[in-house]
């Protein structure tokens, strides 16, 4: 089968042939037919010291299934975030990070929606919203990032506002169709009247300027692999908080509220309230044209591989 890999920091990217691998206890082997592409995998290649598996989400069919697996089996599809080698024509998926895929949806719409709207949902959660709050979403038009625009409106907040690296590339016109009610770009000098809650995607030095945007009072959720740090100053004379939220570890130690939260997913999807967006489809031998396009900051939305695909879309 062929998988993508890299040797050192930086890569390149490239396809090689490896035998098929052999499901486990407790796994699935799955034919993968579509990847999703993420800011930490991207920052991984780049940054981490020693080459890594590309893992991520991954949706397809079951081909076998390993010892002691009990929800499924063969022909079964399925998607679900994979530990492993996942940029591939074959991925193994530990059975407990699995869920089956409607038969409405593809598996486009579920690499684009499940673990990028997990995490979108489980964010604005940790954010304690109430209704007639207003929210500021940073990555406004990223994989996660777009659904959480949608999120926080389906949530009922009274004003929602975008923030997006810049305005050129229909990043603005792309977030206000979501449902935003202004978009703003991180070196805006002004974000604004005052926000109950902020999902951030970004961290950095874009920490500061999105506490600053917060009301007194005011929650910052901060799920970005981007680091950063926030002046204890800055929360105390606000009395505002910063809440961190990790979906591995919901994923790892919580699998009954990991599976409400996928059920409540897929049934916004079914009655269309939620519509995950897809920048564009690139084949395997492209991912290096795929990261290009989450590195630039380009996408409207999620980045998807397609193993038995020739590519669409722009990096």
């Amino acid at each position: 089968m062929r998988r993508v890999r890299y040797e050192h920091t930086g890569g390149p990217l490239f396809l090689e042939d490896v035998p098929m691998p052999t499901a486990g206890p407790g796994e699935l082997l799955v034919h993968t037919e579509a990847i999703g592409v993420t800011l930490p995998v991207v920052r991984k290649v780049t940054e981490a010291a020693e080459p890594i598996p590309l893992g991520g989400e991954i949706a397809g069919e079951v081909v076998a299934v390993g010892a002691g697996v009990t929800r499924f089996s063969a022909g079964d599809r399925v998607t679900g975030l994979c530990f492993g080698h996942g940029y591939a024509d074959h991925a193994l998926l530990n059975e407990t990070m699995a869920s089956p895929v409607p038969a409405a949806a593809s598996a486009v719409d579920a690499v684009a929606l499940v673990r990028s709207g997990l995490v979108a949902l489980g964010a604005l959660k940790a954010a304690r919203p109430t209704p007639g709050e207003a929210a500021l979403i940073t990555g406004a038009a990223s994989g996660v990032g777009h659904l959480a625009v949608q999120l926080a409106r389906l949530r009922g907040a009274s004003r929602v506002v975008g923030a997006v690296s810049a305005p050129t590339l229909g990043k603005a016109e792309f977030v206000r169709g979501l449902g935003a009610d202004e978009v703003i770009t991180y070196d805006s000098g002004d974000w604004g009247e005052p926000v109950d809650y902020v999902l951030d995607a970004v961290g950095g030095d874009l920490l500061t300027p999105a506490v600053a945007a917060l009301a007194p009072g005011g929650r910052l959720v901060a799920y970005s692999s981007g680091g950063g740090s926030v002046r204890a100053y800055d929360l105390l004379v606000g009395a505002k908080s910063v809440i961190g939220f990790q979906m591995a570890r919901i994923a790892r130690n919580e699998p009954g509220r990991y599976e409400r939260w996928r059920e409540e997913l897929w049934r916004l999807f079914a009655e269309g309230a939620l519509r995950p967006a897809v920048h564009g489809e690139f084949a395997l031998e492209d991912a290096a044209r795929a990261h290009a396009a989450i590195e630039s900051r380009s996408n409207l939305g999620k980045v998807v591989l397609r193993p038995c695909r020739t590519s669409s879309g722009l990096a």
